[in-house]
């Protein structure tokens, strides 16, 4: 049996009234990529801010690596900082918007979690933040504010501060749906290469194309619920179910 990286058992999450993730299960086999879709407000994007603790569960349990956390819908569910650092460290996560700090130029952006987090000597930092910058392909930019980057920079300044902290998973949320279109593919490039490189990871994505070709599975998500999951030519190219069928209609009829 494949060693799992990723266990969500019973996951729960409400915003007051409205239930946001119903009695979610899954596993995660390490080195795999799993590609989450579904129309918007059907609960991926909370999906993946619960699993790096970001919102935190009412109920359920998760595990990332060794990290292993239980949640009973109190406030307490957070653990204390140095415990939430540790965690977190070892999930790294990619946003929509990138948030990238705007007084920092790139090679700092990618250096702060290294010196605050991981406490290393500046000179190792930058030495590493430099490599990680030549793997996303802009080291002529490392010292470029994130003001004169171009969407598909600043989303790879973000991968590369992710990978950082040499995280066991990383986690996408649309990753690619603030940039121009012209600017996808050199994004989506750079997650490839992670995911040729045996980076377990999730993304939640519109990219059908792209979870089709990169995916060793699907999920579709819909309501809160997981609808449907399997590999790609399952799920993506010959869907079970009709809430599958209907939101693929318009990628597979073109």
């Amino acid at each position: 049996m494949a060693e799992f990286m990723i266990e969500i058992d019973h996951l729960s999450k409400r915003f007051g009234n409205q239930v946001v993730l119903k009695d979610i299960s899954l596993k995660v086999a390490k080195s795999n990529v799993v590609a989450i879709i579904g129309p918007s407000g059907s609960g991926k994007s909370t999906l993946l801010r619960c699993i790096n603790l970001l919102t935190c569960p009412d109920g359920g349990q998760i595990r990332v690596g060794t990290q292993h956390l239980k949640f009973d819908g109190t406030t307490s569910c957070i653990p204390a900082d140095r415990k939430l650092a540790e965690f977190r460290s070892n999930t790294g996560m990619v946003f929509q918007h990138f948030n990238l700090f705007p007084h920092m130029t790139a090679i700092q952006n990618v250096m702060e979690g290294m010196v605050t987090v991981r406490k290393q000597p500046k000179a190792i930092a930058r030495e590493k933040a430099l490599e990680l910058l030549t793997r996303v392909g802009l080291a002529e930019r490392a010292n470029t504010y994130p003001d004169k980057l171009s969407g598909g920079q600043k989303q790879r300044v973000a991968i590369a501060r992710a990978l950082a902290l040499q995280p066991q998973v990383m986690l996408f949320d649309e990753a690619t749906s603030a940039l121009d279109p012209e600017l996808v593919g050199e994004v989506l490039s750079v997650i490839k290469q992670l995911a040729d490189e045996g980076m377990t990871m999730m993304l939640v994505t519109h990219e059908i194309a792209f979870a089709r070709e990169v995916a060793d599975e699907v999920i579709f998500m819909r309501d809160g619920v997981v609808v449907e999951c399997g590999p790609p030519a399952q799920v993506i190219s010959a869907p079970q179910q009709a809430a599958t069928q209907s939101f693929l209609a318009r990628f597979n009829a073109s």
